[in-house]
């Protein structure tokens, strides 16, 4: 007679990291390392002698310092902490050691000891700060045209604004709050998640910084070279 086995028990999977990264700063990347790859490409094709080597030094100097500020940035969140990549380190972050998330001229997070971590991933856009005030107050002016056409029409009956229509809301009208700049809205959505997670027991730990090597790495070999090209002639 055989004892029955017991299955271990499944653990349980990985919290799914949201992905929060800039469209803009991504299009710019390519964009720039299209343009230098072609310069440097050409120069090394039809170069000759030192700027060949010159072309080389500077393509890996700059490829990756593009990368870097450009394609690499990203923030990952999930219930358990925050991943911050920025272009010269990896910020790992339990929700319980986050004191706060600010947005003025630029997103960063505050840890509870206070130390500041900028969110390269997340930039503010003034610009599109001051079009969403702008979308948020010609909703509310809407919003009280059409309460004062309702009351209007209320009074007036049948013949009043509001019987005759003047005073139905427009179907543009925001009607779930004030307009916000989409890069706002990612902070709101960070903060929300703090607030929900800051004391669960899988949200603590210690926070951990990692230089990218990667991206040290080559761009002191060629600054180096660079260097070295220029001194000898």
């Amino acid at each position: 007679m055989t004892t029955p086995e017991h299955q271990s028990p499944t653990p349980d999977p990985a919290p799914k990291d949201r992905v929060f990264r800039s469209p803009m700063g991504i299009v710019g990347g390519v964009a720039l390392l299209a343009i230098v790859l072609w310069l440097g490409g050409d120069a090394l094709v039809r170069g000759e002698g030192r700027t060949q080597w010159l072309a080389l030094a500077a393509l890996i100097l700059i490829v990756p310092l593009v990368s870097a500020f450009t394609l690499r940035p990203a923030v990952y969140a999930n219930e358990d902490r925050l991943r911050i990549r920025n272009p010269l380190r990896v910020i790992v972050l339990p929700w319980g050691q986050v004191a706060a998330l600010r947005s003025g001229y630029s997103n960063e997070v505050v840890t509870k000891s206070g130390t500041k971590f900028q969110l390269w991933a997340v930039p503010v856009s003034l610009r599109a700060r001051k079009k969403a005030a702008r979308r948020s107050a010609r909703a509310a002016a809407e919003r009280s045209a059409a309460a004062r056409g309702e009351r209007g029409g209320r009074a007036g009956g049948a013949m009043g604004f509001g019987g005759l229509g003047f005073g139905a809301p427009r179907g543009d009208v925001d009607a779930e709050g004030p307009t916000r700049a989409e890069t706002d809205k990612v902070i709101d959505d960070l903060r929300e998640l703090l607030e929900q997670r800051e004391t669960a027991e899988s949200a603590q730990g210690e926070v951990t910084v990692r230089w990218a090597y990667e991206v040290a790495g080559p761009v002191v070999a060629g600054a180096l070279l660079l260097v070295i090209l220029l001194v000898v002639g």
